[in-house]
C-alpha cells in the first residue's frame, strides 16, 4: 500500500495508469499475491485505486482527503459531568490508568474461555455469525437466565423475558415504553450516574434520594412519592454503584410497600450479582416481577466487548418491548454475543472464574482501603463484594478539583458530584479497587489533595 502511494505522490502513476499487475508487484516487493490483492483491495475502498473487471487496477482521480476528527475538549472545556466521566474513561489511550472506571482490568477477564468459544461458534450454525436476531434474543441465554431465576426462587415464564443489547439499553426501552418528557423518576443520590444521563437524556425530571448503608432513605423515599409523584424508581440493591452498599431486607419490604401504595414501578438493576459473596436481598424476588422490572447484563464478569443485556418483567410490558426493540434495533442483540456468553455461562469453567474474580477482589478491596486511608481517604462502607469503593476525602477537598488535577497527570477518576443528582457528593469519590494496584495512582490522589 505505502508503496502504491509513493508511486501516486511523486506522479509516477498519475489519475488514469493502470497499477502494476498483481504478479509483477509481488515478485517486485517480494511478497505473495495475495498480500498485494489484499492492499490493492483497501485502495480501492479507500478511493485510490479503482477495479475495471479483466483488465487490472487503475489510478483514480484525486483521492478522497481523510476526514479529521475533531479534536477532544480539554478536560476544562466542559463540566465535569457524567458524560466528562465517561467520554475520557471510553476514549483513554491504552495504558492509561483509570481508577475511576466501572470495569475490571482486561487481565482479569476470562480470555481463554471466550477465545475457545467464539471458535466454537465460527465452526457452528453460520446463521449465529450472519443473521439477525431473534425478536427476544438467543434462546441459549434466555433459558440460563430462566434456570438462574428460578434458582433465586423467582419462577420467571418465558414470555417475561427477552434480551437487549445491554442493561443500558434495557433502561432506555422502558422509558421509551412508560415515560413521557417532564415525567418524573427517582433515582438513588448518589447514584450510577449514566443512568441519570439517560433518565435526563428522555427530558425526565430526575429526583435524587438519600441512599444509606441499607438502601434509600425510607423517610425521604416516601416523602418524595408524596410530593413528586415518580412513575419510576431506578436502583440497584445488590452492591450498589457507587457506593457498595446492599439493601436490608427491612428496607425492601418498606420500599415495596410504598411503591404498591403509590403505584411505583421500580427498575431493578441486578448487573453486580455475580460479583456478591453470597445473595442478598432483591425486590424483584421480594414482589415476583409485579411492580418491579428486573434488567441486568453481563459486561462486569465476562466481557465488556460482548454487549448483552436482558429485561424480566410481566408479560404485557415484554411485548410492547419487544415492538419498541424492534422498532429501533429491527430484533435483539448480536446473536454472536448472546451465544457467546451462554456458552461462558453453562461451561464448568465459569464458576472457576468466579471464585478466583472474587478471591482477587477481596483482596483488592483490603488493600485498596489500606492505601486510601493512609493518605486521609477513607471508606463510606467496606462493601461486602464487588469492585467499586466510595470514599470520602478530608473535610474541605472537593474531589471535582482533585479529578481535574488527577486529569492533568493522566489518570483518571470518578468525582462523587457526578453520581449525585443534587451535588452533594463534593467530598466523596468512587474508587475501582481493581485498578488501584499501580502506585502512581495513590501518589497523584496525594498530590492533588495537597496543591
Amino acid at each position: 500500500m505505502v508503496a502504491v502511494r509513493d508511486q501516486i505522490a511523486t506522479r509516477v502513476l498519475a489519475p488514469g495508469d493502470r497499477a502494476p499487475s498483481v504478479r509483477s508487484f509481488a515478485q517486485a516487493m517480494r511478497v505473495s499475491p495475495s498480500t498485494v490483492v489484499e492492499a490493492y483491495d483497501r485502495l480501492e475502498a479507500e478511493g485510490v485505486l479503482k477495479a475495471r473487471r479483466g483488465s487490472g487496477f487503475y489510478v483514480t482521480g484525486t483521492p478522497p482527503t481523510p476526514m479529521k476528527l475533531s479534536a477532544p475538549g480539554s478536560p476544562r472545556s466542559r463540566g465535569v459531568d457524567p458524560f466528562w466521566v465517561s467520554r475520557q474513561m471510553l476514549d483513554a489511550e491504552p495504558g492509561t490508568l483509570q481508577p475511576g472506571c466501572g470495569w475490571l482490568p482486561e487481565s482479569w477477564m476470562p480470555h481463554a474461555a471466550l477465545s475457545k468459544g467464539m471458535r466454537s461458534l465460527a465452526r457452528g450454525d453460520q446463521a449465529v455469525l450472519a443473521n439477525y436476531a431473534s425478536t427476544r434474543g438467543a434462546h441459549a441465554l434466555r433459558r440460563h437466565l430462566l434456570s438462574r431465576f428460578a434458582a433465586e426462587e423467582l419462577p420467571v415464564a418465558p414470555e417475561r423475558l427477552m434480551l437487549t443489547a445491554s442493561a443500558s439499553q434495557a433502561l432506555d426501552l422502558i422509558c421509551r415504553l412508560m415515560l413521557r418528557p417532564g415525567d418524573t423518576v427517582l433515582v438513588d443520590d448518589p447514584g450510577y450516574f449514566n443512568f441519570h444521563a439517560l433518565l435526563r437524556a428522555h427530558q425526565l425530571q430526575v429526583v435524587g434520594v438519600p441512599y444509606a448503608a441499607t438502601g434509600p432513605d425510607l423517610a425521604a423515599f416516601e416523602t418524595a412519592l408524596v410530593v413528586s409523584k415518580p412513575r419510576l424508581y431506578v436502583t440497584n440493591s445488590a452492591l450498589h454503584n457507587p457506593t457498595g452498599a446492599t439493601i436490608s431486607p427491612h428496607t425492601a419490604h418498606h420500599v415495596l410497600s410504598l411503591a404498591r401504595t403509590h403505584q411505583l414501578t421500580i427498575v431493578e438493576d441486578d448487573t453486580f450479582s455475580d460479583l456478591e459473596p453470597e445473595p442478598s436481598t432483591r425486590l424483584a424476588v421480594l414482589d415476583g416481577l409485579d411492580s418491579v422490572i428486573r434488567i441486568g447484563g453481563f459486561s462486569k464478569t465476562i466481557s465488556a466487548s460482548m454487549r448483552c443485556g436482558y429485561i424480566a418483567a410481566c408479560a404485557n410490558w415484554i411485548e410492547a418491548l419487544v415492538d419498541l426493540q424492534i422498532a429501533t434495533c429491527h430484533g435483539g442483540p448480536s446473536p454472536f454475543a448472546a451465544e457467546l456468553i451462554a456458552e461462558l455461562l453453562t461451561s464448568g469453567g465459569y464458576r472457576k472464574h468466579l471464585s478466583e474474580l472474587n478471591r482477587r477482589l477481596a483482596a483488592a478491596r483490603k488493600s485498596a482501603s489500606d492505601e486510601l486511608a493512609a493518605i486521609g481517604i477513607t471508606p463510606w462502607i467496606m462493601p461486602r463484594g464487588g469492585f467499586l469503593l466510595w470514599g470520602r476525602f478530608p473535610e474541605n477537598v472537593d474531589s471535582t478539583e482533585v479529578a481535574l488535577r488527577c486529569r492533568e497527570v493522566g489518570i483518571l477518576t470518578a468525582p462523587g458530584n457526578v453520581f449525585s443528582p443534587t451535588q452533594t457528593a463534593t467530598a466523596f469519590m468512587r474508587f475501582n479497587v481493581s485498578q488501584l494496584g499501580d502506585r502512581r495512582v495513590i501518589r497523584a490522589l496525594r498530590d492533588a489533595m495537597n496543591r
